[in-house]
Protein backbone atom coordinates (compact mmCIF):
# COMPACT_ATOMS: atom_id res chain seq x y z
CA UNK A 1 0.00 0.00 0.00
CA UNK A 2 1.17 3.51 -0.53
CA UNK A 3 0.50 6.39 1.49
CA UNK A 4 0.49 10.50 0.60
CA UNK A 5 3.04 11.69 2.98
CA UNK A 6 4.45 15.09 3.27
CA UNK A 7 7.48 15.32 0.88
CA UNK A 8 8.42 18.62 1.72
CA UNK A 9 7.50 22.34 2.98
CA UNK A 10 8.20 25.73 2.68
CA UNK A 11 6.67 27.43 5.70
CA UNK A 12 5.47 31.11 5.76
CA UNK A 13 7.30 32.74 2.68
CA UNK A 14 5.73 36.04 1.97
CA UNK A 15 4.04 37.24 -1.28
CA UNK A 16 5.88 39.32 -2.69
CA UNK A 17 4.02 39.46 -6.83
CA UNK A 18 0.70 39.14 -8.52
CA UNK A 19 0.10 38.38 -12.26
CA UNK A 20 -3.33 37.92 -12.66
CA UNK A 21 -2.43 38.01 -16.55
CA UNK A 22 -0.47 34.59 -16.94
CA UNK A 23 -2.12 31.04 -17.50
CA UNK A 24 -1.35 29.71 -13.91
CA UNK A 25 1.07 29.07 -10.91
CA UNK A 26 3.49 30.35 -8.12
CA UNK A 27 6.67 31.27 -8.81
CA UNK A 28 9.22 30.39 -6.15
CA UNK A 29 12.60 31.43 -5.78
CA UNK A 30 14.88 28.60 -7.33
CA UNK A 31 17.15 28.92 -4.01
CA UNK A 32 14.11 27.88 -1.98
CA UNK A 33 12.74 24.87 -4.30
CA UNK A 34 15.92 23.09 -4.63
CA UNK A 35 16.68 23.42 -0.89
CA UNK A 36 12.84 21.90 -0.61
CA UNK A 37 13.56 19.09 -3.04
CA UNK A 38 10.57 20.53 -4.93
CA UNK A 39 11.17 20.76 -8.87
CA UNK A 40 9.95 23.04 -11.66
CA UNK A 41 6.26 22.12 -12.49
CA UNK A 42 6.02 19.97 -9.44
CA UNK A 43 2.25 20.30 -8.34
CA UNK A 44 2.35 21.67 -4.58
CA UNK A 45 -0.61 22.41 -2.36
CA UNK A 46 -0.69 26.24 -1.51
CA UNK A 47 -2.31 27.43 2.27
CA UNK A 48 -2.56 31.77 2.40
CA UNK A 49 -2.10 31.85 5.94
CA UNK A 50 -3.37 34.81 6.37
CA UNK A 51 -7.18 33.98 4.59
CA UNK A 52 -7.35 30.02 5.06
CA UNK A 53 -7.51 30.11 1.29
CA UNK A 54 -6.35 26.54 0.19
CA UNK A 55 -5.22 25.51 -3.76
CA UNK A 56 -3.10 23.39 -6.21
CA UNK A 57 -0.85 24.58 -8.74
CA UNK A 58 2.39 24.15 -9.89
CA UNK A 59 5.61 25.70 -9.28
CA UNK A 60 7.78 27.72 -12.02
CA UNK A 61 10.92 28.61 -10.85
CA UNK A 62 11.98 32.27 -10.62
CA UNK A 63 15.39 34.11 -10.12
CA UNK A 64 17.74 32.26 -7.69
CA UNK A 65 18.08 34.15 -4.28
CA UNK A 66 15.34 36.73 -5.42
CA UNK A 67 13.15 36.29 -2.72
CA UNK A 68 10.29 35.72 -5.46
CA UNK A 69 6.96 34.34 -4.61
CA UNK A 70 4.96 34.98 -6.98
CA UNK A 71 0.73 33.92 -7.43
CA UNK A 72 0.39 33.66 -11.08
CA UNK A 73 -2.88 33.70 -13.04
CA UNK A 74 -6.01 32.75 -11.33
CA UNK A 75 -3.99 32.48 -8.14
CA UNK A 76 -3.61 35.93 -7.72
CA UNK A 77 -6.98 36.06 -6.67
CA UNK A 78 -6.51 33.97 -3.61
CA UNK A 79 -3.99 36.29 -1.94
CA UNK A 80 -1.87 39.54 -1.46
CA UNK A 81 1.25 40.90 -1.76
CA UNK A 82 2.64 40.59 1.89
CA UNK A 83 0.52 37.69 2.42
CA UNK A 84 2.19 34.62 4.69
CA UNK A 85 2.26 31.29 2.74
CA UNK A 86 2.82 27.40 3.27
CA UNK A 87 3.85 25.68 0.49
CA UNK A 88 3.50 22.24 0.84
CA UNK A 89 4.94 19.08 -1.64
CA UNK A 90 3.71 15.29 -0.97
CA UNK A 91 5.24 12.08 -2.03
CA UNK A 92 3.61 8.67 -1.99
CA UNK A 93 5.62 6.42 -0.19
CA UNK A 94 5.40 2.35 0.80
CA UNK A 95 3.86 1.99 3.96
CA UNK A 96 6.81 0.04 4.99
CA UNK A 97 8.82 3.22 4.49
CA UNK A 98 6.60 5.56 6.17
CA UNK A 99 7.19 5.19 9.77
CA UNK A 100 10.55 6.26 8.75
CA UNK A 101 9.96 8.93 6.35
CA UNK A 102 11.12 12.65 7.53
CA UNK A 103 10.18 15.46 4.93
CA UNK A 104 12.58 18.67 4.29
CA UNK A 105 10.85 21.60 6.53
CA UNK A 106 12.00 24.42 5.06
CA UNK A 107 11.97 27.88 7.25
CA UNK A 108 12.47 31.97 5.43
CA UNK A 109 12.99 35.14 7.05
CA UNK A 110 10.33 38.30 6.39
CA UNK A 111 12.67 38.47 2.42
CA UNK A 112 12.00 35.05 2.07
CA UNK A 113 15.41 34.04 2.38
CA UNK A 114 16.53 30.93 4.02
CA UNK A 115 17.27 30.62 7.87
Amino acid sequence: MLRLMLKSKIQRPTVTEKNINYSGSIKIDEALIEKADILPHEMVLVVNVNTGARFETYVIPAKRNSGIIGLQGGTARLGEVGDKLIIISSAYVETELAGKHKPKIIHVNEKNKLL
